[in-house]
């Protein structure tokens, strides 16, 4: 007994030895993994992968006018919507840490989060305007930046293959539009790189008759929905093989979506300000990807 005490200790102290090694050995390569380091050197940046930053928007509620009771049930729906927005977009900073390049935060995140608050702040000054004066210039409040360790791009930096971040005000529509008059409708330049072509509902022919104070900014916009097509378009050859499986839906089709609804938004509203305001026109600013 006396010699079997010995041996068994001895045991003991050897498990106890290696069980010390492989947690060591674990929290290493936990440590290289949070690091960012890969074994070929360069590996993805370290800030990045500790803490992709968080979301930061302007706040609307306390830019908003007095709510008219008509309005205020649609005005909290919009400013919930908004909050929500921010969430998701915080969820995709995490859920898409590593993927892209050095702008993929700006034109995957920002500038998509940026189009969806265009259309929503549009939203509350129409339900606002329906009986009280239409506030102008939330637009302003749309874009937002990233706060901590995340590296997007500077607010307003030219995107992977367009330049455009957000729909413009109403009335500031004319610096942006591109040449010509209506709506691409199906995706135009034609498919030279095989990645397929953006088809997009043609709007122009849904309209209604446009009196004469408002033909001026609807062609406006018009001109803007091709621009925005072309470009759409031209991040479709200019991003192949960035991304996921949903890329070009997350980054390309919705991001497109968001700025047509708010470009038909202004539509209606032109029109709407002498004649009946057209309504249903948000039902073609989903495009598809057509091979």
């Amino acid at each position: 007994m006396s010699r079997a005490l010995p041996k068994y200790n001895k045991r003991r102290v050897g498990l106890a030895g290696g069980a010390a090694a492989v947690a060591l050995t674990g929290a290493v390569i936990a440590g290289t993994a949070l690091a960012g380091e890969s074994s070929e050197g360069g590996g993805a940046d370290a800030r990045t992968l500790a803490g992709p930053g968080t979301v930061s928007c302007p706040d609307v509620a306390p830019q908003l006018p007095a709510i008219p009771a008509s309005a205020q049930a649609e005005v909290d729906r919009n400013l919930a919507l908004l909050d929500q927005q921010i969430t998701e977009a915080n969820k995709r900073l995490v859920d898409t840490v590593g993927q892209g390049g050095p702008n993929f935060v700006q034109n995957a995140i920002l500038g998509p989060l940026e189009d969806k608050r265009v259309a929503t702040v549009n939203r509350i000054a129409t339900a606002i305007g329906r009986t009280a004066d239409r506030p102008a210039g939330l637009d302003s409040l749309a874009a937002c930046s990233l706060d901590a360790q995340g590296d997007p791009a500077a607010p307003g930096q030219e995107e992977t293959g367009g330049t455009e971040t957000s729909a413009p005000p109403a009335g500031d529509v004319g610096d942006d539009a591109g040449a010509g008059g209506g709506d691409a409708g199906a995706g135009q330049d034609g498919d030279a790189s095989g990645v397929g072509t953006i088809s997009c509902p043609d709007v122009a022919p849904q309209l209604p008759a446009i009196p004469a104070s408002a033909q001026a900014e609807v062609d406006r916009n018009l001109a803007l929905l091709d621009k925005q097509i072309t470009e759409a378009n031209k991040r479709l050859v200019d991003t192949v093989g960035q991304g996921g499986p949903n890329f070009v839906q997350n980054a390309i089709l919705g991001p497109l979506e968001d700025k047509r609804v708010a470009t038909v938004n202004r539509i209606a509203t032109a029109i709407g300000r002498t004649a009946d305001r057209p309504a249903g026109l948000d039902s073609l600013a989903a495009c598809t990807l057509t091979k």
